[in-house]
């Protein structure tokens, strides 16, 4: 997800869009731990969309 579809999204919309992403990092993490992870460079993505949607959500703050 790109940040100019972030900022497009509401900010409810931002916290479930966060809030899921860092389930999956979450999920990933377990399965990382218990050696099942296929796609490892898929916890690296997931981290910069949460650090995305993060950056734009403190950037809507600042403006206001």
């Amino acid at each position: 997800m790109k940040a100019r579809e972030v900022r497009d999204l509401s900010a409810d919309e931002q916290a479930q869009k966060l809030a899921e992403a860092e389930k999956e990092l979450f999920n990933l993490r377990i399965q990382k731990a218990g050696g099942q992870l296929e796609k490892p460079d898929r916890i690296r993505a997931v981290k910069r969309e949460i650090a995305r949607i993060k950056t734009v959500m403190n950037q809507a703050k600042a403006a206001r």
